[in-house]
């Protein structure tokens, strides 16, 4: 590309032309006209002349910060622009630097002289921007390179300089912690200094290091009081209350101290910041203390009566870190809470509505709940479920330990599902799963929960709860026992309406059928086999008296022909073509079968049902919903045999086929009846992996091979299907539309009549009628909840239900949940410091032991003569005592190396004294010295491995706090 021209650069556009035309530009043509602008510059920064460069290179940057374009190619020419002695094109080029550049940009250790030039200039302000580049852009190699020069602006007598190079001492330490040797001794002392903004800015420095290893700083706590009593600054003093808070936890001596001063600034301050840092510090560190906690707990109802939003939300916050500890204080201010749940402000609801779940327990749960469902009705969809999102998380923690009735619960569970703006039905759907494996007393209630959610058409129009109808319709189906109607779930489960469900949620409704009618089968024949033996035993006594027993006998019998089908009653009883139900639904199998049974027409109907629902799905391109509808088809046509006409079928064949659709029955009913427990979340992590399997192999043949196929997405659905049509799911209008047409009024009575039962089950059958896929809204809320009450009756009841109370006797006592050995929630995973938080830590701990860390470096150092010298005197002298002391703990077999040591040192020593000025005649002494060295070398790599043993003995060196202070 051509560099530009005289005019190109007199006609230059500014940065003010690019953002006036930015500004005029329309949404479709916006980016047109940055492409243009970015021509223009990509031709404009090749010039050579600085002002033109300058000028591209800034609107490069602003476009870089507004609209994210792409910068990195123009590195080289910010580097170019620094390098001016111009300061305006210096500015342009340090504000390109530290936008784009990251330690990954290849010409970053290009600007390291000019940073180093820029750092020693005498213009405050070019110092000034070379530290705030590399406060943003300092890789280990500039921060390595410049810590001296840094160091040496730390005691500029400017202060605008110092603060600056006192703020960049933090990118130091983070990149090249051996900078702390360094600078951090010039850092403490800068603490000493008078300067309110130098103070500030060391304090700053400080409160970052110890947030990340708060232990290395406790030898400053003097001078941090110091400052906590002196200063009058207040972001200062709230900088050192957020370092206290830090310390206070691992030096409880500190507290004793600290309190009254904070005290005192909560009591006098008129700043509203520094007394929330203030309350914030005495409720996470000093709660012992009550004196302190009540007057921080006055001054929070200040702040909650505060008509600024802003004040008011932090005093709902510091109640809130209060409450875990000091529920009283909740309790003080619960009418306050209460009235935030409907305050305009957010933010402010949500605070209040963690306070009002924090108040739940087991004696207030119920009413809590309900409270909160009435706000829940009146609030925005995205505040109703924070809401229902709240009563969710509180009432499974620790595995439902707040629950005491679960019926009430499961319950709650249906009622929150017809909420209209409720979206958790993932969340939901968990919890009926959850609490169906864990409770096996709530199991009646949790079946009839899911048989009305089934059977509300309503429901299916809403994607978000298409999980929860999913766990519905595993939840009967897996203790369809417990059902007082199987029939009824059979024909929510086969629906029409069921096609606007995904093809994952369709599969489970069909497994769930299956079982439904596996379990009607295997009831048909337990029946069949009672009442056999029942005519068995009745005619063994019509054998052995002739009394009035044989009309009873003969009347039995005859019942039992009539089970068997009979072509001229085959439209008759139609209309409960299911179950003769004679009381009400039991809780358990023996007492469903003694008070329900099942007619031979009923499960036929039942195969007929199931046979019309899934013929047409066999075909669908989902693999998922073809092969469980092939299955069930099959599995009908092997069991059909068993209810065809006896008259038909051979005498040879009936009783095979029967025992064979028998023992299919009992074999599938025997696998559906096997209890499932809850799994724990570390399960897997029990399982060994074996030696053959590769876990981490690489996958990308598998995406070159499968990168053509688009999966469906988990929450689309079609409603039309190649093989059927246009509807994949069966129409039970349209096939009763087809009988419809045959001349058969008994047919035509008996499908008018089964509209009115079931007619919610029917898509309108008027030709003119166009079927909507806006369903209406689930459940009008006047249905199911009462919404009159206000807001004033709503804190009447909740002042009412939110004391605590003493625990209830309840009547009903608590059913047994199942918990897990292996513990029911996640583990949590400590993170490990990084290595450069270590390092740094340890070389700040050596600079604070000072004298005691040059002691231990020294003696760990053998080849300083000078300091081996004063070490060997030392120990010469106290060999004595040392003698001492190995003579009263007798300790032949675990010597002290180091007393060792000082013995073969001492004995060196005296033996080389004796022999100075003389001559070396026979090479005994030489032998001598040479053995005396490799012992001293032993004893030299014992001790060394001793120490690398016990790292510990390093933290016992850190020096205590004055006493004046703790």
């Amino acid at each position: 590309m051509a560099s530009p021209s005289l005019m190109d650069t007199l006609f230059q556009r500014s940065l003010d032309d690019i953002i006036k035309g930015v500004r005029q530009q329309q949404s479709s043509t916006e980016s047109i006209f940055i492409s243009k602008v970015i021509e223009e510059i990509r031709r404009e920064i090749k010039s050579t002349d600085l002002r033109t460069k300058s000028t591209a290179l800034q609107k490069l940057t602003y476009l870089n910060s507004i609209h994210f374009i792409d910068m990195s190619w123009a590195s080289f020419h910010a580097i170019e622009c620094i390098s001016s002695p111009t300061f305006s094109h210096k500015k342009i080029g340090y504000l390109a630097i530290s936008q784009s550049f990251n330690e990954s940009t290849p010409v970053i250790l290009l600007i390291s002289n000019q940073l180093r030039k820029d750092l020693k200039s005498s213009n405050e302000f070019e110092v000034s921007l070379a530290l705030d580049c590399l406060s943003r852009i300092g890789t280990v190699d500039l921060c390595r390179d410049l810590t001296s020069e840094v160091f040496t602006l730390m005691s500029s007598s400017k202060v605008f300089v110092r603060k600056k190079g006192i703020g960049v001492v933090l990118r130091l330490f983070e990149k090249y912690p051996d900078a702390v040797r360094v600078c951090f001794k010039k850092l403490v002392e800068s603490l000493e200094g008078s300067d309110s903004q130098i103070v500030s800015a060391v304090v700053g420095v400080f409160c970052e290091l110890a947030s990340k290893d708060p232990r290395s700083y406790l030898p400053l706590a003097p001078e941090f009081y110091r400052i906590l009593v002196d200063s009058k600054n207040n972001w200062v003093l709230i900088k050192v209350l957020k370092i206290f808070a830090k310390l206070a936890p691992l030096e409880p001596r500190l507290a004793k101290r600290m309190v009254e001063p904070i005290c005192d600034h909560m009591r006098k301050t008129g700043a509203k910041s520094l007394v929330f840092e203030c309350i914030r510090t005495v409720v996470t560190s000093f709660t012992e203390y009550e004196s302190a906690m009540k007057l921080a707990a006055a001054k929070i109802r200040e702040f909650l009566m505060e008509d600024d939003p802003n004040l008011k939300y932090l005093g709902l916050h510091a109640v809130s870190i209060m409450a875990p500890k000091h529920l009283w204080a909740v309790l003080e201010n619960k009418d306050v809470v209460i009235q935030s749940l409907s305050d305009e402000d957010p933010n402010i609801k949500l605070e209040s509505l963690r306070l009002v779940m924090a108040m739940a327990s087991e004696s207030n749960l119920v009413e809590t709940c309900r409270v909160l469902v009435n706000y829940a009705l009146k609030s925005d969809p995205e505040f109703c479920n924070e809401i229902l999102g709240s009563i969710l998380s509180t009432c499974c923690r620790n595995v439902y330990d707040v629950i005491i009735d679960f019926d009430w619960y499961v319950s709650l569970l249906g009622e929150m599902s017809r909420i209209p703006n409720c979206s958790k039905g993932e969340e939901i759907e968990n919890q009926l799963i959850d609490i169906g494996m864990r409770v096996k007393d709530v199991r009646p209630e949790l079946v009839r929960v899911g048989r009305d959610l089934l059977i509300d058409p309503a429901l299916l129009g809403n994607p978000f709860l298409h999980r929860l109808l999913s766990a519905a319709a595993w939840v009967c189906g897996e203790y369809v026992e417990f059902s007082r109607n199987p029939v009824e779930l059979m024909e929510a489960l086969l629906q029409p309406r069921t096609s606007l469900l995904p093809s994952s949620i369709r599969t489970v409704y069909m497994q769930s059928a299956f079982k439904v009618l596996i379990f009607c089968i295997h009831s048909y024949f337990l029946q069949k086999e009672e009442m056999t033996s029942e005519v068995s035993d009745l005619a063994s006594k019509r054998e052995c008296s002739e009394s009035s027993d044989l009309a009873t006998g003969k009347a039995l019998v005859q019942s039992d022909q009539d089970e068997g089908f009979n072509p001229r009653e085959s439209n008759q009883s139609y209309e409960d073509p299911s179950v003769v139900d004679t009381g009400v639904g039991q809780t358990s199998t023996p007492a469903f079968m003694e008070e329900k049974s099942f007619m031979h027409e009923s499960i036929v109907n039942l195969l007929n049902l199931m046979e019309l629902a899934l013929g047409p799905l066999s075909g669908s391109l989902d693999v998922e919903i073809q092969e469980r509808a092939w299955n069930v088809l099959g599995f009908i046509e092997l069991v059909r045999q068993e209810f065809s006409n006896p008259l038909i079928r051979k005498e040879a064949n009936l009783e095979r086929e029967k025992v064979i659709a028998s023992r299919v029955v009992e074999w599938v009913h025997d696998a559906f009846s096997e209890e499932l427990g809850p799994v724990s979340v570390t399960a897997q992590d029990r399982v060994l992996v074996p030696d053959e399997l590769v876990l981490k192999e690489n996958l990308t043949d598998l995406e070159a091979i499968c990168g053509g196929v688009e999966l469906p997405s988990p929450g689309s659905f079609s409603l039309t299907s190649p093989y059927y049509g246009e509807s994949a799911g069966f129409s039970v209008s349209n096939l009763q539309g087809e009988e419809d047409s045959e001349p058969s009024t008994e047919s035509t009575s008996l499908l008018t009549e089964h509209r009115k039962r079931h007619g919610l089950y029917y898509l309108p059958s008027e030709k003119n009628k166009i079927l909507a896929n806006d369903y209406p809204p689930a459940n009008d809320p006047s249905s199911g909840i009462n919404t009159n009450d206000d807001t004033e009756d709503l804190v009447k009841l909740a002042d009412q239900s939110l004391v605590s109370k003493r625990k209830p006797n309840h009547a009903k006592p608590r059913p047994v949940v199942v918990k897990l050995e292996g513990g029911d929630a996640a583990p949590v995973v400590s993170k490990k410091p990084e290595l450069k938080d270590d390092l740094l830590s340890g070389a700040i701990r050596d600079v604070l032991l000072g004298n005691e860390a040059k002691a231990a470096s020294s003696q760990s150092n053998p080849s300083d003569k000078s300091s081996s010298k004063r070490k060997g005197k030392a120990k010469h002298v106290i060999l004595p005592d040392s003698k001492e002391n190995l003579a009263v703990g007798e300790q032949p077999n675990h010597e002290n190396p180091s007393s060792r040591r000082s013995q073969h040192r001492g004995h060196g020593k005296e033996k080389s004294k004796k022999s100075r000025g003389k001559k070396n005649g026979d090479g005994r002494e030489d032998d001598g010295e040479k053995e005396r060295e490799k012992i001293r070398d032993h004893h030299g790599r014992h001790k060394s491995r001793q120490r690398a043993d016990a790292p510990i003995n390093v933290v016992a060196q850190t020096p205590d706090i004055p006493d004046y202070l703790l």
